[in-house]
């Protein structure tokens, strides 16, 4: 694919959704980190009811902390994985008051410090909360960037620095809304909806779906 099709692509995908931004709710970098930790295998409406039962009451690292892991507990438990989830927010919560004072740290290194951080999570923050050009990489991601030919690659982190490498620099802060939001409703995973895609004719894909 050559550097005016991705252009193309992005401008598009642009036109469509000109404010794209996570389906997740938040207001503070703290409450996006939150909401992420709690998102891995689980929906965002999902993470959105627990964090709207969550937030008025506890949103800030120490908030979360004076809860206790079962008073955490209640609030999340209709997330899956929600012991895991709790303990893993329960020991960022203790480093984010012990080593930060409370504040989300804006730098990678930091982040993937941070207990169930890893380098998408990261990313997520560094360009949602602190407005860094980062491109998080998550399944949908992962199956757009491919099956598209915008970035093969065998790996997330491949595919993560060929966009990097690919994406022009005008797009490159929305690039990842515009990717998960196209693989989620419309590049899905069992059968695309080729047929109401706004960049078929510039998708690489040899197996494109019939829209009837």
């Amino acid at each position: 694919m050559n550097a005016q099709k991705r252009h193309e692509i992005f401008a598009r995908l642009r036109e469509h959704t000109p404010a794209p931004t996570t389906e997740l709710n938040w207001s503070t970098p703290f409450e996006l980190l939150t909401a992420v930790l709690l998102s891995a295998q689980a929906t965002d409406v999902g993470v959105n009811k627990a964090t709207a039962r969550l937030f008025p009451v506890a949103n800030t690292p120490q908030a979360i902390l004076d809860l206790g892991i079962d008073g955490l507990k209640a609030y999340i438990r209709t997330i899956g994985l929600y012991n895991t989830k709790a303990e893993n927010l329960m020991k960022t919560c203790r480093i984010l008051v012990d080593q930060h004072h409370g504040e989300v740290p804006r730098t990678r290194q930091a982040l993937e410090a941070l207990p169930g951080v890893g380098r998408k999570t990261a990313n997520v923050i560094l360009n949602t909360a602190f407005g860094e050009p980062t491109i998080a990489v998550d399944t949908h991601i992962f199956r757009v960037a491919n099956r598209t030919g915008l970035a093969r690659g065998k790996d997330v982190v491949e595919v993560e620095q060929k966009l990097l490498r690919h994406v022009p620099r005008d797009f490159r802060q929305d690039a990842h809304h515009w990717l998960i939001l196209h693989g989620r409703y419309t590049c899905v995973a069992r059968k695309p909806r080729c047929g109401s895609c706004v960049i078929e004719d510039l998708c690489e894909f040899k197996e494109k779906v019939d829209p009837a």
